[in-house]
């Protein structure tokens, strides 16, 4: 009951804040003050960064801010402040993918590249990198793509250095998907399977596994075939367990020889004074000379 009674306490107090809130509404206007940057503080429902000024409520962006802000209120409102909040056609918005898709047949600007990393890479060739349809941005009614979060929360807070750029008349090729079929193959290995295998040779060389009854190097490839298939991204969770259990199946099978080449003695020995599960495993040794260990 008391959480309850307190939850609905700072709820009320958010709603009021909200109704309150100044000129600069969930903005900072310290941040904007001092180098036009848009600091959106509604991200957080925190007040701890909160302040009254003049029967309304101003957020800031940190401590600091928070700090001048209670130094010197006046120079940081209306109508001594530098920077009035933008209109808001004027403050970027970012977009969700089903916002981007319903903005067709509207194009993204500067042929979709990131124009935070070109701008930041002094609009040099090497720094026109395409952006990722992830971090949208919409600004004065225009799109943007941005590379990374990093890259848009950049152009969030500073729309006015990245919008207005060209792109130069050269740019990079467009990189299309190789398919990985049409490569010859060890480039194919290479770009296919290279890791795996690598993983699954590694391990092969580490455990040297040797099946009762076949040669070594059957024994490393049947080991390594069920390596891949145990690990293999690309299969179903259904698959890749299957092959596991297989896969553990056949190291125990492996491991008969070296428990017997442990246990057994050259004099023979009563059946009481042997381990337990000699026998047993004595005898799943001998039944392996027929088996296939695919199909076991």
């Amino acid at each position: 009951m008391i959480n309850k009674h307190m939850q609905t306490y700072l709820e009320r107090i958010r709603e009021e804040l909200i109704s309150r809130l100044g000129e600069f509404g969930q903005f900072c206007p310290v941040s904007l003050a001092e180098s036009y940057e848009l600091c959106d503080c509604s991200v957080t429902d925190s007040l701890e960064f909160a302040a009254e000024f003049r029967g309304h409520y101003y957020k800031m962006s940190s401590e600091e801010k928070l700090n001048k802000f209670l130094e010197n209120p006046e120079l940081y409102v209306t109508p001594l402040a530098p920077h009035p909040l933008p209109p808001a056609d004027r403050i970027p918005k970012r977009l969700t993918l089903s916002e981007l898709k319903s903005r067709f047949p509207k194009c993204a600007e500067l042929q979709g590249y990131c124009p935070v990393t070109y701008q930041d890479g002094k609009q040099r060739y090497e720094a026109l990198i395409p952006g990722n349809i992830n971090y949208a941005v919409e600004y004065r009614d225009r799109i943007y793509i941005c590379e990374s979060k990093e890259k848009l929360d950049k152009f969030l807070r500073f729309p006015l250095k990245y919008w207005d750029q060209k792109l130069p008349h050269k740019l990079p090729p467009l990189k299309e998907p190789i398919n990985l079929t049409s490569l010859p193959l060890p480039g194919y290995l290479e770009q296919g399977t290279a890791s795996s295998l690598i993983k699954a040779m590694n391990a092969a060389g580490c455990l040297k596994p040797k099946f009762p009854f076949l040669s070594v190097q059957r024994s490393a490839l049947l080991y390594i075939a069920f390596h891949l298939k145990a690990f293999n991204p690309k299969g179903s969770e259904y698959t890749r367990k299957k092959y596991k259990k297989k896969m553990e199946q056949f190291m125990e099978r492996c491991e008969l020889i070296t428990y017997l080449g442990d246990k057994m003695t050259r004099q023979y020995k009563e059946p009481q004074f042997r381990a337990i599960d000699f026998d047993h495993k004595l005898q799943t040794f001998l039944s392996l000379k027929n088996i296939d260990p695919l199909s076991g």
